[in-house]
């Protein structure tokens, strides 16, 4: 185990200027009337017909304690690249399960 595994680090951010803390207010008492929307084009149809949900979004992960069988865990381990990212793929593979029974519920329910 490294130094550092297993520590938290925590960061304290620096308190905003008075100077900050007014240009912060002066833009949130601006009307959105005074906001110059000329440079960002308007989206239209097209825009979202390619577009895909929570891809910059990070879902907030929870540590646990779980206990797998020692062959599915073994499988994962195998099939990840260099032994990483098994987690990752078994977190995948939950969601995959769970997504399709959601579908598998609304189509029930609808």
């Amino acid at each position: 185990m490294s130094e550092t595994e297993g520590k938290t680090v925590r960061y304290t951010r620096k308190p905003l200027t008075q100077d900050q803390i007014e240009e912060l207010n002066a833009l949130a008492n601006r009307p959105d009337s005074e906001i110059d929307f000329s440079d960002i084009p308007e989206l239209d149809d097209e825009f979202f017909k390619n577009a895909k949900q929570g891809v910059m979004y990070r879902l907030v992960k929870q540590q646990m304690t779980l206990r797998l069988d020692a062959d599915i865990l073994d499988w994962f381990k195998r099939h990840a690249k260099d032994g990483k990212g098994y987690q990752t793929d078994i977190n995948k593979a939950l969601r995959a399960y769970v997504t399709a029974q959601e579908k598998r519920a609304q189509k029930k329910a609808g």
